[in-house]
C-alpha cells in the first residue's frame, strides 16, 4: 500500500497518471477543502484552469461522520442520498432537511469567501477532472459529478489518489473515467494512505485559489501554501 507524504505528494502523483491521458481542453475542479492542494498539483501539471465545486457531506445526526448524502450548490442546489442509508433518510425527513439547510448555509459562506468575484472555469465543452484528497462513502463527489453533468462537458473524469474498489463501481456510472492510485480491499480509512493528513483552513484555501487563477496557466509565487494541509475525509 502506498503512502503519500501529504496531499502534495498525492496531487504529484495522480498528476503524472493523469498526463498520460493527453485530454482536450482539461478544467480542474477541486472538491475543497482537502481536494485542493491535490488538485493544485494536477492543475499545475496539465496546464489548466483551477476552480471548485462547492460540496458538502450530510451526516447522520448521531454519527456525522457517516455520510446519509450531500448536497453540491449550483442553480438547482442538489441533494443526492447515498441509497445504503435512503431509509434512514426517510424516515427522518425533517430532520435532514434541517441538515441541508445548515450544509447549505455553510456552502454559501464558503462561495462568498474563497470565490468573490473570481472567475469561474468554463465546464461546457471542456474536459471537466473531479478531483478530491481520497473517496470513502463517495456521496460528496456522487453529488459534484451529477451537477457538473449538468454543465454539459465533453468529457466528465473522477480522479482521486485513494478509494474503496465497491465505492468506485458504484461511482462509474457518473463518470466518463475513474482515475485512481490506489484502490486496497479492504479499505478502512483514507487518512492511512497519508503521512501528513493535516487540516486546511479558510485562509489556505484562499491562498491556493490565488495562486491559481483561472484565466491564465497555474503559477505559485514564492512562499505560497504550506506543503501540510488537509481537510475532512469524504
Amino acid at each position: 500500500m502506498r503512502v503519500f507524504a501529504n496531499r502534495t505528494a498525492a496531487g504529484q502523483a495522480l498528476a503524472q497518471r493523469l498526463l498520460d491521458k493527453r485530454y482536450a481542453d482539461p478544467v480542474v475542479l477541486a472538491l475543497p477543502r482537502g481536494g485542493l492542494p491535490v488538485a493544485a498539483e494536477v492543475a499545475r501539471a496539465l496546464g489548466a484552469p483551477l476552480d471548485l465545486v462547492l460540496v458538502r457531506k450530510v451526516g447522520l445526526p448521531w454519527q456525522p461522520e457517516l455520510a446519509v448524502g450531500a448536497v453540491v450548490d449550483g442553480e438547482r442546489p442538489e441533494f443526492v442520498v447515498n441509497e445504503a442509508t435512503r431509509n434512514l433518510v426517510e424516515a427522518h425527513p425533517e430532520t435532514f432537511a434541517g441538515i441541508e439547510a445548515r450544509e447549505l448555509r455553510e456552502i454559501e459562506r464558503r462561495r462568498r469567501l474563497y470565490l468573490k468575484d473570481r472567475p469561474r472555469a468554463r465546464i461546457a465543452g471542456a474536459t471537466a477532472i473531479v478531483v478530491d484528497d481520497g473517496l470513502a462513502t463517495g456521496a460528496t463527489a456522487r453529488a459534484a459529478l451529477k451537477a457538473l453533468r449538468r454543465q454539459r462537458p465533453a468529457k466528465l473524469v473522477l480522479a482521486v489518489p485513494v478509494a474503496p474498489p465497491d465505492t468506485l463501481a458504484a461511482l462509474a456510472p457518473e463518470a466518463d473515467e475513474i482515475v485512481c492510485l490506489e484502490a486496497p480491499d479492504p479499505f478502512h480509512a483514507i487518512g492511512e494512505f497519508y503521512r501528513d493528513f493535516g487540516q486546511l483552513d479558510d485562509a489556505e484555501v484562499q491562498r491556493y485559489l490565488a495562486a491559481f487563477p483561472v484565466s491564465g496557466p497555474a503559477t505559485s509565487p514564492a512562499g505560497g501554501p504550506r506543503q501540510s494541509d488537509g481537510g475532512a475525509a469524504r
